[in-house]
Formats: C-alpha cells, sequence, structure tokens
C-alpha cells in the first residue's frame, strides 16, 4: 500500500512551516519504511493499514507538539499483493513514455 500524505502546521504566525515539517518527516525517515519527500508530499510503503496510519499518525503528532492546530491531506493506494510500487509506478510511466 501507498500512504501519500501532507501534514503541516496551521493558523501560525509564519509563512515558513520548514522546520516544523521537518519534524514530521523525521518520523518517516525513521520508520524504516520506503519513503520519498517532494515538495508537497510524503509517500510511504507499508504492507498493512496499521503500519502505514502509525507512521502518520506520530508524523501528525510530531507537528502537534510544535503547533496548537494540524493540517492533514492524505490518500491512499490500497493493492495487496503488490510491492516496491514506489519505484515501480514510476517505471511503468517512464517505460510508456519511452525514457526507460
Amino acid at each position: 500500500m501507498l500512504v501519500a500524505f501532507s501534514v503541516a502546521p496551521s493558523g501560525g504566525g509564519s509563512d515558513s512551516v520548514a522546520e516544523v515539517v521537518a519534524e514530521a518527516v523525521r518520523v518517516v525517515r525513521e520508520s524504516g519504511l520506503p519513503h520519498e519527500t517532494t515538495s508537497m508530499f510524503t509517500t510511504i510503503e507499508a504492507e498493512t493499514w496499521d503500519e502505514a496510519m502509525d507512521v502518520v499518525k506520530r508524523a501528525v503528532e510530531a507537528v502537534q507538539a510544535r503547533s496548537s492546530r494540524v493540517s492533514l491531506v492524505l490518500k491512499a493506494d490500497i493493492r495487496p499483493g503488490y510491492t516496491d510500487q514506489l519505484t515501480a509506478k514510476v517505471e511503468r510511466i517512464d517505460e510508456a513514455l519511452g525514457e526507460a
């Protein structure tokens, strides 16, 4: 299963949220799960719903520790029996474009 999510403090006095978001990314990186962080989302790959949601919950809690209000956006691709989809999905697109 792939879970893409964005967690950030909401309602703060600064336009920059990098330091607080970094705490959420730290949780993801320390989880040991395959992951990718881009400018808008972090995507993790987990075997189970519980494993994925545990990381998301802890990332939210890391932001919540520094902010009284938190925004969370989450999208999941639940496809039992498939692994390595974090990279395989992109590889299939590259193949379709003749870039593989």
